[in-house]
């Protein structure tokens, strides 16, 4: 593995990209949670992270934030080809799936299913 130490010790390069020193987390599995307003704490205990690691973090990505931005971008990007060419590919197999016959505990646990969902209100 291959690192590049950044001015915050706890952000490093990896060959995932910006990551959190000593964890798998990259600063875009943080950016997916800054982007949908998360504040800070609830980050922090979502992904397990010290105080020091979130706040490293949430340092190195306002300082520079045109460049974690744009790599999140690409990050965004590269998943959702990745999700659009698997679904592609599985949309035949989930067919054929879902043309096969249930067997019979299946409806039973199907029915029984609906019908909690029917006395909890629940539509769907």
């Amino acid at each position: 593995m291959i690192t590049e130490t950044t001015t915050t010790p706890t952000v490093l390069r990896t060959e995932r990209g910006l990551s959190i020193a000593g964890t798998r987390i990259t600063l875009y599995d943080i950016m997916d949670y800054v982007t949908a307003d998360w504040p800070p704490r609830l980050i922090q205990d979502r992904l397990n992270l010290t105080e020091q690691q979130i706040t490293d973090a949430l340092a190195y990505i306002t300082a520079h934030r045109a460049q974690v931005e744009a790599e999140y971008e690409e990050v965004v990007r590269e998943a959702e080809a990745n999700r659009q060419y698997w679904d592609e590919r599985n949309r035949e197999r989930l067919a054929k799936i879902a043309q096969l016959p249930s067997n019979p505990e299946q409806e039973e646990l199907r029915a029984r299913l609906q019908a909690w969902k029917a006395r909890i209100g629940t539509n769907s």
